[in-house]
């Protein structure tokens, strides 16, 4: 949530602000390359290499692809960028944390995650990938995602989460790890309320279902934070662990069309609808960015619940700010992509999805965290 929105800087709740012929480098790596396998090197493109002409899709040595057949397909590369000039920062991983800054959890973080599930009628892929700014600076992501199953077999549910560590947060990439977990362990403790509920298109039930759910989780969390920095020179403070959290809860019985999602803070859900997104909460002042959001463990009045009812053929999404954002932007380049990635007759693989996610737009540079889920008709 730190990185800069539509050229300005977005703060979080605390007010943070195939190649062409070239000379030998100096490294010998095209001496090195020249004896790996055919496509174990992406070919560059001519904007590493200005001036250079376009390159011409390389071939595959001969007698290596049979007579006849179609010669495979070049590896994606770098990710796809919209809009008519580049994001300003690299699109690779750089530097990165060190256990010797005595924040392990930050030293040991994947740059990126990847996961997927197929349950019943519903496919499910999802990433969380280290914004670019995050990439430039050497910071770790501080995104967060879980993908689960909660609930007895009568009443069980697919239970999607992301969380979001606010900017300006020391330590808000554990607070988003740790609360994207735990809250789906206290959600499960009230699974059949909230099957329930959810049945009975209780609302105010939900929320009150969620909010207990998620103070349990916070309560817990607070308490070992706080007994753990009695071992630190650093005292304890909530701030230090902010994070927004949205979890969404699908029942895996196909007969019941509801789903409900449970929120604190920004970002959250979209349905792509005959090729558009639309955004799952009407009520949460689409297209407004704020420079606070409320957020966890402490920095909130209530879990908002919103419930949605969806049909076979759409394509819901879940996701940090990182992704929401620029889906709401004025130009619709970013959000007309991703629809055309998303809503065809396939489910993406998780190799393409990821590649999807990454889908560049310039002053969007934070950590982007995203969840799909396509279900199939009867």
């Amino acid at each position: 949530m730190s990185g800069p929105v539509n050229g300005e800087d977005f703060h979080g709740a605390y007010g943070d602000p195939g190649r062409p012929v070239r000379a030998e480098g100096p490294d010998g790596f095209d001496t090195h390359t020249t004896g790996l396998p055919y496509g174990a090197v992406a070919p560059e493109t001519t904007a590493q290499f200005p001036g250079a002409e376009a390159p011409t899709a390389p071939r595959a040595p001969e007698g290596l692809v049979p007579s006849g057949a179609p010669e495979p397909e070049l590896r994606r590369g770098v990710p796809a960028h919209v809009g008519h000039r580049p994001p300003s920062y690299p699109p690779h991983p750089l530097g990165r944390p060190s256990v010797r800054d005595a924040d392990e959890f930050a030293a040991f973080s994947h740059a990126v995650l990847l996961d997927g599930a197929r349950i019943g009628r519903l496919t499910v892929r999802a990433a969380s990938v280290r914004g670019d700014s995050h990439n430039w600076e050497g910071s770790c992501r501080q995104d967060a995602m879980t993908v689960t199953r909660i609930g007895p077999p009568g009443a069980e549910m697919l239970l999607l989460a992301v969380a979001d560590g606010v900017g300006s947060a020391r330590y808000s990439h554990v607070g988003s790890h740790r609360f994207s977990r735990l809250a789906a362990v206290y959600l499960d403790r009230e699974a059949e309320s909230i099957h329930a509920a959810l049945c009975a298109q209780q609302k105010d039930e939900l929320r009150v279902l969620a909010t207990k759910a998620v103070a349990g989780a916070a309560a817990e969390l607070r308490s070992a934070w706080a007994r753990s920095a009695q071992h630190k020179p650093r005292p304890y403070a909530d701030e230090d662990y902010a994070t927004t959290l949205h979890v969404l809860l699908i029942l895996t019985d196909p007969g019941i069309r509801d789903r409900v999602l449970c929120s604190v803070g920004d970002g959250g859900l979209f349905v792509l609808r005959d090729g558009h997104w639309e955004n799952g909460d009407p009520d949460d002042g689409e297209g407004l960015l704020d420079t606070r959001t409320e957020a966890l463990p402490h920095a909130y009045r209530s879990v908002k619940t919103t419930l949605l009812r969806t049909v076979p053929g759409e394509v819901l999404l879940l996701g940090t700010d990182g992704i929401t954002n620029p889906l709401t932007q004025k130009d619709p380049e970013f959000a007309r992509h991703l629809a055309d990635a998303w809503g065809g007759p396939e489910v993406p693989s998780l190799s393409d999805f990821l590649w999807q996610a990454q889908t560049r737009a310039k002053s969007y540079d934070d950590d982007r965290t995203v969840i799909c889920v396509w279900e199939e008709g009867a």
